[in-house]
């Protein structure tokens, strides 16, 4: 999912680092900033930076551009809300780009590959589970956390996929067949480990959690 630089045209990179500028300053806006003002969230909001900087390393390819680790954009939004996970993806990225795993000049379309899609798609799944589903711990869990996980990781790699078809930088055929089915292998490993981290906040730290009432879930008063 990391695209090096000199895989795009110029316009592309263009047309993406406008798109990016745009997209974090209404994340800069609208982000929830006092929630760090919490030590034990600012601790957990800067953990999870670095874990997933290194989690981000662990990736296999066989070409430019076709590159497959897992994402964790899910347990970012369930924790800090749409805004704080793109800015704190963004922020991964850039974790990842000073080891040298990331171009510069490639950072904005990987960013709203990665942290734009990924965040969008798990804060959308989000609001409609909120809205058709019953307000239930197992609930919260399978749907918010494993199947959101796994759903925003395929999102990203039908985006990346769709990106790179319309540059013209891979054919659609070769995509379908040599990329594309993997991110449905990895999006099981993703949902397992968005399902694992968001049962164990859920239960020892639901405060953690940004929209978890552990009143209703749980019973605590």
């Amino acid at each position: 999912m990391n695209l090096p630089d000199g895989l795009l045209g110029s316009s592309w990179i263009l047309l993406s680092w406008l798109l990016f500028v745009w997209v974090a300053l209404v994340a800069v806006r609208r982000a929830p900033w006092r929630v760090l003002a919490d030590s034990a969230r600012l601790n957990a909001f800067l953990a999870t930076i670095v874990a997933l900087v290194v989690l981000w390393h662990l990736q296999a390819g066989v070409r430019p551009g076709l590159s497959l680790h897992l994402l964790g954009a899910t347990v970012f939004t369930l924790c800090f809300g749409w805004a704080l996970a793109f800015i704190g993806l963004c922020l991964v990225l850039v974790g990842v780009g000073l080891n040298g795993f990331s171009g510069w000049q490639s950072f904005a379309v990987n960013a709203l590959l990665m942290a734009g899609v990924g965040v969008a798609v798990s804060h959308v799944l989000h609001r409609l589970v909120d809205r058709l589903l019953p307000r239930h711990i197992f609930v919260y869990i399978f749907c918010k956390g494993f199947f959101a996980s796994a759903l925003a990781l395929i999102a990203v790699g039908l985006s990346a996929c769709a990106l790179l078809v319309l540059s013209g930088t891979y054919a659609a055929d070769y995509l379908a067949g040599e990329y594309l089915p993997y991110f449905l292998l990895l999006g099981f490993s993703e949902a397992w480990l968005s399902g694992m981290m968001a049962t164990l906040f859920a239960v020892f730290r639901p405060e953690l959690l940004a929209d978890f009432d552990d009143a209703q879930f749980l019973g605590r008063k």
